[in-house]
């Protein structure tokens, strides 16, 4: 089956489910390079970074909900909101970091920590509401079909396995209270 034959819709529905797969791939490799480097490279994610990681999970699930039932501007506004929300804890750790010789905290990517990455990463997703609402504003409420492709489904336990992961890591960098400002062992092992 071709991808234009799976999905019964208008053409900016399509449009919509491509660039909200491609928005659900990205967040799943964002989220896979957060587990590299706090697996192999043993940086345990600091309070902010797993509230920028929730907030990575709620925009995905607002992406995939999209993909699933097709655009709304509910799903929408469940990934503006947790980018606006994930936004404000990367500013946060930025504006933390920001005096002349404070060397940040945890490993950089390409010169820059993960933080101000994940800074960029939210507010490429709100430009990506903002244009997105604006393309599907006549077509909210038509019928939209998603065949069950391979692509689809991969993609969607995918990120439901990463989600899944990521609240298994956060319970044994904090247990079931207050994380440590400066996480450097798991409280809770199994």
């Amino acid at each position: 089956m071709s991808f234009s034959n799976s999905l019964k819709g208008s053409r900016s529905q399509q449009w919509s489910y491509t660039f909200n797969l491609i928005g659900v791939l990205a967040i799943c490799g964002s989220l896979i390079e957060a587990f590299y480097y706090q697996i192999f490279m043993h940086e345990l994610p600091c309070p902010l970074c797993q509230l920028q990681r929730v907030a990575l999970t709620m925009a995905g699930i607002g992406m995939m909900l999209n993909m699933r039932f097709g655009p709304s501007a509910v799903h929408y506004a469940i990934v503006l909101a947790s980018s606006i929300a994930g936004a404000a804890a990367s500013v946060r750790q930025i504006l933390l970091h920001i005096e002349p010789g404070d060397p940040g905290y945890g490993s950089d990517l390409f010169g820059l920590h993960f933080y101000t990455w994940s800074f960029f990463s939210f507010l490429t997703m709100m430009i990506f509401c903002s244009v997105m609402l604006c393309i599907d504003r006549n077509n909210m409420t038509a019928a939209f079909k998603t065949a069950a492709s391979a692509l689809t489904a991969f993609v969607m336990y995918l990120f439901l396995t990463l989600a899944a992961a990521n609240t298994v890591t956060s319970v044994m960098v904090c247990k079931f209270g207050s994380c440590p400002d400066n996480p450097t062992v798991y409280y809770w092992k199994f």
